[in-house]
């Protein structure tokens, strides 16, 4: 029978997914098989079982159910030892069975290793996260996606979030792979963009690419995180036939990121563009009201375990008013007020809060500008349009404030040379520095116009 199934759907495809398949018994109308991993089981049920029972049919019309079973983790961790001759197994008229050897348990291969997707921490869930302003919108969209079901309309694709360190993107993104996988009518799943990596150059290596290509793409929900790592012209191109090869079949993309797509520069520009074609959801930095609410139902978790644990109101309102960099560092000072409170069996106060988490309050960051922001504020201040920035123009009353808003984008934020060309109208990078290096000379000696540049930072900054 596995030679008629190694026939009928190739070499790769075979070697792949059933090489590792063994017998376990066959009954009258049923022929029962396993395999060493669920994601192995829940793939060939899903695309096979009717191609596995097809051919076990023309050795033995009987058989009409196929049971697929995963082997113990005992039998998957046991030596790898010469397979015994099979049992032979007869046919009620008494002729031999046709004859399928229990197979040799072989290591994963890391390409399907990858398809196993990255860890998941349990505590990441929709149910611990806390919502307020600057995340209202991420969350409701993340919960639609994790709420649909197989063969409902894809309301937006690709879902990309995008926001700084610790602000929340993860436990987002690993709430809608806990949701989605908690029933089994889909498969979602969570990769880290290192781990696409990972999966997708060990199977070039092990001569699998095919077989991983069809898997992802078999997803009914990717999750991806942290594509701002993602690396590598073959690589990159990978990610983008499986991105369209997903979205064209009706299939969910969610991505995270620490950038919009248009700030992600070490991407192919077709990456960019289909990326920035779905829902793009920005998650703000944490107000005050929003870090009060963390803190707080840090400590009801907490007090999970620890009963006794309490943090008082001022010691919570001093927390949220001066830690105010991301989440991990408001999850971080309430351990360290846990660990000091059981260690030295002390109740917290603000003295012990303002002592431990000292090192935790850090300078005030400026804000962080955009390039979309120098554009809009320029505009206004010179009386043209955004769109007189991006276009063509040589008229002087577009000229200059084209080259003052380069030369903001130059000097506030940190894009490169020829990223700040791509936004204003796809420039070279050589006329942005000739831009920078005019309004330098000019700003030496026109005072008005050192005011007018003077101001506009100010107004950027505020």
């Amino acid at each position: 029978m596995k030679g008629r199934l190694r026939s009928s759907v190739g070499e790769d495809v075979y070697s792949s997914w059933f090489a590792r398949m063994d017998l376990e018994s066959v009954q009258p109308e049923s022929v029962h098989l396993s395999v060493p991993t669920r994601f192995l089981k829940s793939w060939i049920q899903t695309h096979y079982s009717d191609k596995v029972l097809t051919c076990w049919q023309a050795e033995m019309p009987e058989v009409h159910r196929i049971d697929l079973t995963v082997r113990t983790a005992m039998r998957c961790a046991a030596p790898v030892k010469e397979a015994p001759a099979p049992v032979e197994q007869r046919r009620d008229d008494g002729r031999p069975a046709p004859e399928l050897r229990a197979t040799a348990i072989a290591p994963v291969s890391a390409s399907h290793d990858a398809l196993g997707g990255s860890p998941l921490d349990p505590r990441l869930t929709f149910g611990s996260f806390v919502i307020g302003r600057s995340n209202t919108l991420a969350h409701a969209a993340a919960r639609q996606v994790a709420e649909g079901r197989r063969g409902d309309a894809v309301m937006f694709n690709p879902l990309y979030i995008h926001a700084g360190v610790g602000l929340g993107k993860t436990h987002l993104l690993q709430a809608v792979t806990w949701a989605g996988n908690s029933g089994t009518e889909r498969k979602v799943l969570y990769l880290t963009a290192e781990k696409f990596m990972y999966g997708f150059v060990a199977a070039l290596k092990t001569q699998t690419a095919l077989a991983f290509k069809e898997a992802l793409r078999g997803i009914d929900v990717l999750v991806i995180d942290d594509l701002q790592f993602l690396q590598g012209k073959t690589t990159q191109a990978e990610f983008c036939h499986t991105l369209n090869a997903l979205i064209d079949a009706g299939r969910q993309v969610v991505i995270a990121a620490d950038r919009p797509p248009s700030d992600l520069e070490s991407l192919d520009e077709r990456v960019r563009s289909r990326l920035a074609g779905g829902l793009v959801v920005e998650m703000a930095s944490l107000g005050e009201e929003l870090r009060l609410g963390i803190l707080k139902s840090r400590v009801l978790a907490a007090r999970a375990h620890h009963a006794s644990f309490d943090v008082p109101a001022p010691v919570l309102d001093y927390l949220a008013r001066t830690i105010t960099h991301n989440g991990r560092d408001l999850e971080g000072a309430i351990n360290r007020l846990l660990a000091h409170s059981k260690l030295n069996a002390q109740p917290v106060t603000l003295e012990m809060a303002e002592r431990e988490v000292r090192d935790l309050i850090r300078p005030q960051e400026p804000k962080r500008i955009k390039i979309e922001d120098i554009q809009r504020v320029v505009a206004r201040q010179y009386n043209v349009s955004r769109s007189d920035l991006l276009s063509s123009r040589r008229t002087a009353n577009v000229v200059r404030p084209r080259q003052v808003a380069m030369y903001l984008a130059k000097t506030l934020t940190l894009r490169s040379l020829p990223e700040i060309g791509r936004r204003f109208g796809g420039r070279d990078h050589t006329t942005v520095l000739h831009a920078v290096r005019k309004i330098e000379a000019l700003v030496a000696k026109d005072v008005a116009l050192s005011d007018e540049v003077e101001l506009l930072k100010r107004q950027l900054q505020e």
